[in-house]
């Protein structure tokens, strides 16, 4: 694969300043068990340990070296070396764009042809996107993660179509297909931790033998549906991300790539609140109509209420019926990437170095409060200061009072400046959670649902992968199961159920055992929010979160910045020890420096 220097240029290795020599320095010790393999950079050559006198050379590698000066010839040459590379690189990308972008045209002519405009147009931008996602899968991994917030509001600003919801995918299955080529190619482990490969293994397998024998079965006799599409589709949904972890694994080079990915989610998360706020003025203030009927039409979302950005929503205030979708398709999307939304934003309002961005991370986290309470989403404004609490005491960040006062005390100000200027609002919204938790405590729904699934029951193998997945609908008629584990249970069976807590479980304990060993205490800040989160959706009962968009990608996204954090911790502070010492390195320390080697995709 080569490397997009173009698109996203590769750091350029910095000469370091030398320190003082200490007296002794002890040698760390090896990386703990399960750590990363090392593996052999793609690019760069090996440097020679002794010369031939068998004494260190220049090629000897040292913990410092003074910092090299380049005479005005080498300089030169370097510099045109390099110049001739980025246009060996400009000529391999034009030359790949010509290819893709006349194939593209072939068939989008043709398939205009077929099938309609629409169709016609579609489909070449399809090719365009997943063959530039194959080719440069970084930026690929990058532009997926940030257009799932966004997706709802591109797909029906396009028409809305069902395949439109599938967007996404063509922009991440190319780059995971380019991933496991580099996987191959350096030898390196696709499957992160290793710890989850057996339940993932064996969930795998009871997932393929309900689609062979369930769904299979079904097919034989199906009308007007295709139930082996809707396993499918319902598998995909089940663990399509999970190999998420390897991509995020993969493209953190360094502490400088944590923070610049942490601190664009939080971007992200204020234009999104940004343009929910801006949704939410223009139906009060009447520049959207809102929701207009009698009867159930007044207490059910619809497209025909579309406003700005998003999809369908409900807002009929004389009914106290208020659920706002945000940037995403539906209401209860929304609700749930507010609750996501404040484990990022806590961890750059607590741990980022910058002052500047933890004030952004303090803003992020005012406008997911903000937007709590008035996108009417009871589950977010009981679940939003919650997390943020219990972030607080599982993070430590409470006893941190340098930290903790400055950021709580304006957060509190923030949001008690907009429940001040807006008290009817908030009595509305507190109001209606009020009264849907008597009417349907969740305790009593969530054992409700689980003695259905029970009922259910026709053999140990469920009724189906997907039967009761809302995003197979298209394929042919789903259940709607409000509670994930007996939705799972409904799917797959009871062994099913326990083969997916049990993957889980063992991705939570692996996260914990990363964030724990983390000695840096920004990185480690940030890794105790991405550990809390990865719990808390994990064993969280209530609702369908790892179902729907953006919890079921954010998921495996958490889980792999906390995996990849002990590596860069642990580097960094080799590095540091070792750039004390002024002589060349010993075997053991060449060992522990080549262990310590990130091998990434460029």
């Amino acid at each position: 694969m080569e490397s997009p220097s173009l698109l996203f240029p590769p750091r350029l290795p910095m000469a370091k300043a030398t320190r003082p020599p200490k007296a002794s320095h002890a040698v760390p010790p090896s990386p703990p068990e399960g750590a990363k393999r090392s593996g052999k950079k793609m690019t760069g050559k090996k440097r020679s340990g002794k010369n031939s006198a068998g004494k260190p050379g220049a090629g000897t590698p040292t913990a410092a070296t003074a910092p090299e000066t380049l005479d005005p010839k080498q300089a030169r040459r370097e510099e045109r070396a390099r110049q001739r590379q980025i246009k060996k690189e400009r000529q391999a990308l034009i030359s790949y764009l010509s290819t893709i972008l006349f194939a593209a045209g072939v068939v989008g002519v043709l398939a205009a042809l077929v099938a309609g405009p629409k169709v016609g147009l579609a489909a070449p931008a399809a090719m365009v996107t997943m063959a530039m996602a194959y080719r440069y899968p970084r930026q690929a991994i990058y532009a997926f993660i940030f257009y799932v917030p966004f997706g709802g509001t591109v797909v029906y600003a396009l028409g809305g179509s069902g395949i439109l919801q599938l967007a996404k995918d063509a922009i991440f299955f190319p780059a995971l297909l380019g991933v496991i080529q580099f996987c191959r190619k350096t030898r390196q482990p696709l499957i992160i931790p290793p710890a989850i490969k057996g339940p993932l293994i064996v969930l795998l397998a009871l997932c393929g033998l309900t689609l062979l024998v369930v769904n299979g079965s079904q097919q034989l006799s199906a009308s007007g549906e295709i139930p082996i599409l809707i396993g499918v589709l319902g598998l995909k949904v089940l663990l399509g991300y999970v190999l998420l972890i390897p991509c995020i694994y993969y493209l953190l080079r360094d502490r400088q790539d944590v923070y610049w990915l942490l601190r664009a989610q939080v971007v992200v998360i204020l234009i999104c609140c940004l343009l929910g706020f801006a949704q939410f003025l223009m139906l009060k203030t009447g520049r959207c109509q809102g929701t207009v009927g009698e009867g159930a039409e007044l207490f059910r979302a619809s497209l025909e209420a579309r406003c700005l950005v998003g999809g369908s929503l409900l807002y009929a205030p004389s009914q106290g019926q208020i659920r706002l979708p945000g940037t995403f398709n539906a209401p209860w999307q929304w609700g749930w990437f507010l609750i996501s939304s404040s484990f990022f934003a806590f961890g750059t309002a607590f741990s980022d170095r910058s002052p500047v961005w933890r004030i952004m991370g303090l803003l992020s986290l005012a406008a997911v409060g903000v937007m709590a309470v008035v996108s009417g989403q009871r589950i977010a404004l009981a679940l939003v200061p919650t997390t943020i609490l219990g972030l607080l005491i599982l993070t430590g960040q409470v006893a941190n009072l340098k930290r903790f006062l400055p950021v709580g005390l304006g957060l509190v100000f923030l949001i008690g400046v907009f429940m001040v200027q807006n008290p009817e609002v908030v009595n509305e919204r507190v109001t209606s959670f009020q009264n849907r938790w008597a009417a349907s405590p969740p305790q009593a729904f969530i054992m409700q649902q689980f003695q259905w699934a029970q009922r259910q029951q026709e053999g140990f193998l469920g009724r189906g992968v997907g039967r009761a997945t809302n995003a197979a609908r298209i394929f042919g008629q789903t259940e709607l199961v409000e509670t994930y584990h007996p939705k799972l249970l409904y799917e797959i069976g009871p062994l099913g159920l326990l083969a997916t807590l049990a993957l889980y479980l063992t991705l939570t304990t692996a996260t914990f055992k990363a964030y724990r060993s983390i000695q840096d205490p920004s990185l480690r800040g940030y890794g105790a929010a991405m550990w809390v989160f990865v719990l808390f959706i994990s064993i969280f009962p209530y609702y369908y979160p790892l179902d729907v968009d953006p919890v079921n990608v954010y998921y495996w996204l958490a889980a792999g910045i906390v995996l990849k954090l002990p590596e860069i911790d642990r580097r960094e502070r080799l590095q540091q020890q070792l750039d004390t010492v002024q002589r060349p390195l010993t075997k053991r320390e060449q060992k522990q420096l080549k262990q310590q080697d990130t091998v990434v995709f460029e």
